[in-house]
């Protein structure tokens, strides 16, 4: 009985099972389980999860690239203005260059030596540095348009566009504007240069002008009462140790000279010192002296030769003595003709430079400490040197009055000349012809 019974409930069960599951419709939700808590309220509703939008990632990306675009449109603008700006630097290098190029053969230009590269940095071609420039900038304009390119691929096949392709991008259009920076600022340099080598020009052309216009007004000043700057005569009346001249130019090194003058002078005895050179060291490295009843004597570093020259007789006389380092060789000249020579004088001797010239006055230092008892009495003119050793021929033509040379490192000028002593002048000078001891 007991098991009847519950074979009954056994179908009963399944019944009211089968019951219940054919009632429950399908309506195509699917519902997720979730645990709540023993105090949470069972009646709250269940949040659903969002659906996936992958049409809304496709349109963030599609906006990545357009933003992309529009910065290599921005930068190729950019850079289409930099090209331009390049365009204009190499139009006026160009004419900076062509305007050099006039100036060299300018008839002005003639004053100074011919153009140099001075500055070592300045392109001898600008030509070549706009060629390089071009190159540059079609390799920059290819790099660009590939990028473009590639952005392009990109954006039709709407593949994604990761931030590190974006950063390289980025990357690489700010090294394109860095090269082309640099080259701007490259060209800049070279046009500064090119103008510093063209005021260099300049002011070496106006330099020349300038002393040209100088020797032009001295001329034309006639060297104040006399006919022309050389033709006047330094007078020296007493034996004193205050009456003398200086030239106001000095000697370079020498390896050889000629000293050529114009003296008269009839004191007794000896003339005394119608020329000294003094340097630091060494107060007699060239002086002319004659005292007592010594000849006259040429002392080149405090060496001693004795010249065969006669000019005391109150007549002008043209007296050259040439000298050379070389085995210390010398000549002596009077009137043209050559009266001595000879050699082991001061051998191998450079002639030091910087001294002081003083007419009239034995130097004990340099530039004073003069003896009234070394100083000449008489009259000097056209006292000039050259640094080489004149031909007999050129000393021939000046004592004749043939021609006149003046002196390439100390010329006879009244502006060279300044007068010492109160009795001291410069006064205009007879004519050649009258200066000749047969007048």
């Amino acid at each position: 009985m007991f098991l009847l019974l519950c074979g009954l409930l056994c179908l009963c069960a399944l019944g009211c099972a089968q019951l219940a599951t054919n009632g429950q419709l399908d309506d195509g939700k699917r519902y997720i389980c979730r645990a709540i808590p023993l105090s949470g309220d069972p009646t709250c509703p269940v949040t659903l999860l969002p659906e996936l939008n992958v049409g809304g990632q496709e349109e963030e990306l599609r906006n990545t690239v357009m933003q992309l675009r529009e910065t290599i449109l921005q930068q190729k603008e950019t850079i289409s203005k930099q090209i331009g700006t390049i365009n204009e630097l190499t139009t006026k290098l160009s004419l900076c260059a062509s305007t050099t190029d006039d100036r060299k053969y300018d008839k002005g230009a003639s004053w100074g030596k011919e153009k140099q590269n001075t500055m070592g940095d300045v392109p001898r071609d600008p030509n070549d540095s706009i060629d390089s420039l071009g190159k540059t900038m079609q390799g920059l304009k290819d790099r660009l348009e590939n990028l473009e390119q590639q952005q392009l691929r990109a954006n039709v096949s709407g593949a994604s566009f990761p931030s590190e392709l974006r950063d390289l991008l980025q990357r690489r259009l700010g090294e394109l504007e860095k090269q082309l920076l640099k080259k701007v600022s490259t060209l800049e340099e070279e046009k500064s240069m090119l103008s510093n080598a063209t005021a260099a020009y300049r002011l070496k052309t106006e330099s020349t002008l300038s002393a040209l216009v100088d020797r032009i007004s001295e001329l034309e000043k006639g060297g104040g009462d006399f006919k022309s700057p050389e033709q006047f005569k330094l007078s020296l009346p007493q034996r004193t140790n205050y009456l003398y001249g200086r030239v106001t130019k000095t000697l370079p090194e020498m390896y050889a000279f000629t000293l050529c003058m114009w003296i008269k002078s009839s004191a007794s005895p000896g003339i005394g010192t119608p020329f000294s050179y003094g340097v630091p060291g060494q107060a007699n490295e060239i002086v002319l002296i004659e005292w007592g009843n010594n000849p006259i004597e040429l002392l080149i570093n405090d060496k001693v030769a004795q010249l065969p020259l006669e000019v005391r007789d109150g007549k002008w006389h043209h007296i050259c003595i040439a000298w050379t380092t070389r085995d210390g060789q010398w000549d002596a000249y009077q009137d043209g003709g050559k009266l001595g020579s000879g050699d082991n004088l001061a051998a191998w001797h450079p002639i030091k430079p910087g001294g002081v010239i003083i007419l009239g006055q034995e130097q004990d230092v340099v530039g004073g400490r003069f003896d009234a008892g070394q100083a000449f009495v008489g009259e000097l003119s056209q006292v000039n040197i050259w640094d080489r050793v004149l031909k007999p021929v050129e000393i021939q033509s000046m004592a004749n009055c043939s021609s006149y040379i003046p002196g390439n490192v100390i010329s006879w000028l009244a502006a060279n000349v300044e007068v010492f002593g109160r009795g001291a002048f410069k006064r205009p000078l007879e004519t050649c012809q009258e200066r000749l001891p047969n007048a």
